[in-house]
């Protein structure tokens, strides 16, 4: 392995493990997503095959999806913002290197590929976005204090226009994880991503744009007919719940 690669996965993996904050914990992740993108590089370079469940990818997803650590901060205010959107980006920077691992730069990537490192990594893809819903659902919590300790004047149109970005971008992702449930993804993954949804269900019931609330109802519905499990659809049902009683 190159040294300066060997320095970058280092100087990731000896962080704490546990920062004494969010914003240190954001901080981490950020490393650990680019210390991920090299190790990946590498692999590329030498016709291999990422193994996620040994060091150093699995110490930087570690890293970077967790969990633990956001689980054990306390609730979130609106000085919250800044971090939790650098921690959302790096996870959501890690996880599109799961999914499009080997395929070229563009925006029609090879979906074969895709196809294949969902399968082949479906353990890593769930346990991504089982992360980001939860820190989803923290980030959309902070910028709504954040926007209500806003004065009228200092509700920019830069800012309303902001907000409404990161609301649609909730749906999309809520979106994503419904359509992977119901494609018939390993039964403990499914659970995992659809407690997920059901853990942070009261927040995306107000926190939504009416459209899109509609729009996961409808996406709810339909996994709720498709899903096997018990236990995923009595998730998915009590997500469904909560969000059609807001009017």
């Amino acid at each position: 392995m190159p040294i300066l690669r060997s320095l970058v996965l280092l100087i990731a993996l000896l962080s704490p493990a546990f920062a004494e904050d969010g914003s240190q914990g954001a901080a981490s992740a950020k490393e650990a997503a680019q210390a991920l993108q090299v190790y990946l590089d590498g692999v590329a370079k030498e016709g291999g095959r990422p193994d996620y469940t040994k060091p150093p990818a699995s110490d930087l997803l570690q890293k970077v999806f967790d969990l633990a650590q956001l689980s054990a901060l306390p609730p979130p205010t609106a000085s919250d913002v800044g971090w939790l959107v650098q921690w959302f980006t790096a996870a959501s920077l890690a996880n599109k290197q799961i999914v499009y691992f080997g395929t070229k730069p563009g925006p029609d990537p090879d979906e074969m590929t895709v196809l294949r490192n969902l399968k082949e990594y479906e353990n890593q893809y769930a346990q991504a976005m089982n992360f980001m819903i939860r820190v989803a659902a923290r980030e959309s919590r902070a910028l709504d204090l954040f926007m209500e300790a806003l004065t009228p004047e200092q509700r920019t149109p830069v800012r309303e226009a902001g907000l409404l970005k990161a609301r649609s971008g909730a749906a999309e992702l809520l979106a994503s994880a419904i359509g992977i449930v119901a494609q018939g993804v390993g039964p403990d993954n499914a659970r995992l991503m659809s407690a997920a949804l059901k853990d942070t269900r009261d927040i995306w019931a107000t926190y939504l744009l009416p459209d899109d609330r509609k729009q996961i109802l409808s996406y709810l519905a339909k996994a709720t007919e498709i899903v096997t499990d018990a236990g995923v659809k009595a998730d998915l049902m009590a997500v469904g719940g909560t969000l059609s009683v807001v009017k």
